[in-house]
């Protein structure tokens, strides 16, 4: 038998009722926002991650790129002779771009040097991978500083300077060379970009510490 329903207990009930279907309607409520919520956070996610691996991607295909074009005016030499030699050695270019050299080479870990270094133990430098920057006392000072400035932070490199460079600015790696006028040509990015460690190297990998300091 059912209880009045002006009493105190159908009442009470009544009102318990009322907070349980409140508190189920809050649990569905919470339930559906936590879904919703869960939901953007993943979908935010996922798009940040393909958005990064667009641009990782983007960046790996623009930099390969880079490595493909032609520079303008850069000079190449094939088939450039690998001997260790005592002596010093006539090179048909210069600065020296590769062929015979010391068997100690330069140091080329972003090193910057004040003074000339001897051109054969900067190819051996070349023959392990590194990029040689050197510059005339046609080179604006600015400029000197700017490439050392770059240096410093690019393993595989040196910069000294060279009397008997034509231009202001010669950049060489293993038979390749480029000559610029100043520092922001972007041609300096360019051949830093394709050479550092590039396909020209005929040790890749090797030391470029250890090596002669001065």
């Amino acid at each position: 038998m059912g209880l009045p329903k002006n009493s105190a207990a159908a009442q009470r009930r009544a009102k318990l009722d009322a907070v349980r279907r409140a508190q189920a309607a809050r649990d569905r409520r919470n339930k559906i926002i936590t879904v919703v919520v869960c939901g953007l956070i993943f979908a935010a996610l996922a798009g940040g991650t393909t958005y990064l691996l667009f641009t990782i991607k983007g960046e790996e295909q623009r930099k390969e790129a880079a490595k493909a074009a032609p520079i303008d005016g850069e000079k190449t030499w094939d088939k450039l002779s690998q001997n260790h030699v005592t002596q010093a050695v006539t090179y048909p270019m210069t600065p020296a771009a590769g062929g015979d050299h010391s068997q100690r080479w330069m140091n080329c870990n972003g090193d910057v040097y004040e003074k000339e270094v001897p051109q054969e133990n900067a190819v051996h430098a070349m023959e392990h991978g590194a990029v040689w920057i050197t510059y005339s006392d046609k080179a604006a000072p600015d400029d000197v500083k700017s490439l050392g400035e770059r240096v410093r932070k690019t393993p595989y490199t040196l910069l000294s300077p060279h009397s008997k460079q034509a231009g202001p600015i010669t950049l060489s790696a293993w038979g390749k060379q480029v000559s610029v006028d100043s520092a922001s040509d972007p041609r300096v990015n360019a051949f830093l970009t394709k050479y550092v460690q590039g396909p020209q190297t005929p040790e890749p990998g090797a030391a470029c510490t250890n090596g002669l300091t001065a």
